[in-house]
């Protein structure tokens, strides 16, 4: 694979992903619809940057939830890159929501939060839906995405040995490589054992400017890491290696939220164990747990614990952007520097 440009990641055929836009024989709708905006950024070599729903759909309280998700997109464009807002929309995976779909997503009740098993349920039961992490990664990597901010990561629970509780989103990152850049994994789950996982899955995870794995609410959760980037273009680098190895896995980009804006570390024991003790009093388990935990630290804190979520989308909404933005260079570069030995080549035959 010598020469593969950065652009076109060659994936095993095991792992390539269909055609967007491909369904069934006798199925009336494209399987999944990428909106116009995303479809020509992506065919123009320009930065696209994947953003899940579930932040707006279960993570955030109304109305905060649709500003902060307005807010990305709005972000993004100014820096030049194109935001690719992902969720389920009537039944239709889209790649690209409008504003119009984000709002009225933002402020229906009862949505499905949907995991990459529930996608085909959802789609066929014509439902809305915010994607996690595990099914926006899929989403974006089928429409040909390379880069996905988000907050926080899931992982594993504490007394998953004998629960076996761990989120999808750690086997579907073994198994789709797209970049995702977040505060690392949310701080109610057992970080050493989700490292752990992590490094059996052979899913790097490289911090950026730090060896400290971030808490996602603290810039250090107290376990160190290998790996560190100094830049985006650094980053990009790593991507493209990555890609031009037919690896099939994600590469996890560990953002520390600002120290001036993280949660008092002294203060973050205390708040999860409250947290933890009241999920179990009211018997919540399964896909409910997480939004419950982090509702319940927010009460605990006074709000202050939704200003450090929001920070950290934040941040890693720019680094996602940065970093795509280098990697649209990565591209564009090997593309001129590819045409050039072309026309080199073709000139010297002609004048043989």
């Amino acid at each position: 694979m010598t020469g593969l440009p950065p652009s076109t990641p060659s994936v095993p055929a095991s792992a390539a992903p269909a055609p967007v836009g491909s369904a069934p024989v006798g199925s009336a709708a494209p399987a999944v619809h990428v909106a116009e905006e995303v479809a020509r950024a992506l065919a123009d070599g320009r930065p696209v940057v994947a953003l899940e729903s579930t932040i707006f759909t279960h993570g955030l309280p109304r109305p905060r939830n649709l500003a902060v998700a307005l807010e990305a997109e709005e972000r993004l464009r100014d820096a030049g890159v194109v935001p690719a807002t992902i969720g389920v929309h009537a039944g239709v995976p889209t790649v690209g929501l409008s504003t119009e779909q984000i709002t009225e997503l933002s402020a229906t009740d009862g949505l499905d939060k949907v995991s990459l098993r529930d996608l085909p349920v959802v789609a066929a039961l014509g439902r809305h839906g915010g994607t996690t992490v595990a099914a926006t990664a899929f989403l974006a990597h089928r429409a040909g995405i390379r880069v996905f901010s988000t907050g926080g990561l899931g992982g594993v629970h504490f007394g998953a040995s004998e629960s076996f509780d761990e989120s999808a989103d750690l086997t579907t990152l073994a198994a789709t490589p797209v970049t995702v850049i977040s505060a690392g994994v949310k701080s109610i789950l057992d970080i050493r054992a989700t490292l752990e996982r992590f490094e059996t899955l052979n899913i790097p995870v490289i911090g950026y400017r730090t060896r400290k794995y971030p808490g996602f609410y603290v810039t250090d959760s107290g376990h160190e890491i290998n790996f560190r980037v100094e830049s985006p273009e650094e980053a990009a680098r790593v991507i493209d290696a990555r890609d031009r190895l037919d690896l099939p896995q994600a590469v996890l980009i560990a953002n520390p939220v600002d120290p001036a804006k993280q949660l008092p570390p002294e203060e973050l024991e205390g708040i999860l164990a409250r947290a933890w003790a009241e999920a179990e009093r009211q018997g919540i388990t399964g896909n409910a747990a997480t939004p419950f935990l982090l509702d319940h630290i927010q009460r605990d804190t006074g709000g202050r614990s939704l200003e450090v979520n929001v920070e950290v989308y934040r941040g890693n909404v720019r680094l996602g952007g940065e970093i795509a933005t280098a990697l649209a260079a990565s591209a564009a570069a090997w593309g001129s520097a590819a045409a050039g030995a072309a026309g080199t080549g073709a000139a010297a035959g002609t004048g043989a």
